[in-house]
């Protein structure tokens, strides 16, 4: 059975041009500089991300992050705009733009993702299915890995439910 964890902090805000960030946030048991190499290595992305990366994200330049849902994989240009380990990482991933921050608080982590898109209505669709990345993440920081959950899979961990709680919540 998988513990989808507690709900994230979240929020949304419309951008200068016409675009929309979900900040997602999240508190973490573990270092700054354990999770940055869960965002960072290649190895430690196909654990729990949506995607695998052709290269180390910690280091500015092109890189290329394959979208997986099932047995399709969908290559996707990106380009890592910032890399300063341990504590920010920023980067496209196809249209989007996703910039990691990673807050030291004693040996844990604050991480607050700023997810931006051009479609106001994917807000709530895309903290859902971060919210089930990131738990996947933190099993593996604990120990407990669970494979991970990506496209249409995520329904049977209770993406839908997520989703609802988040949409609710966005709009309160």
């Amino acid at each position: 059975m998988f513990d989808p964890g507690p709900a994230a902090e979240v929020g949304y805000t419309a951008t200068e041009d016409g675009r929309w960030t979900l900040r997602f946030v999240r508190d973490l048991r573990h270092s700054p500089q354990r999770v940055w190499r869960m965002l960072t290595e290649p190895g430690e992305l196909a654990r729990w991300a949506p995607f695998t990366a052709d290269r180390d994200l910690g280091h500015p330049g092109p890189a290329t992050l394959s979208m997986i849902d099932g047995e399709a994989v969908v290559p996707l240009p990106a380009e890592v705009r910032a890399a300063e380990a341990p504590r920010l990482l920023e980067y496209t991933w196809g249209d989007d733009l996703l910039r990691w921050e990673l807050g030291a608080a004693g040996d844990a982590t604050r991480l607050t993702l700023w997810h931006t898109m051009a479609d106001r209505g994917m807000v709530s669709k895309i903290a859902a299915g971060w919210h089930q990345c990131v738990r996947v993440m933190e099993l593996g920081l604990d120990g407990t890995p669970h494979p991970p959950v990506r496209g249409r899979d995520a329904l049977n961990y209770g993406w839908a439910d997520l989703e609802e709680r988040y949409r609710k919540t966005l709009e309160s």
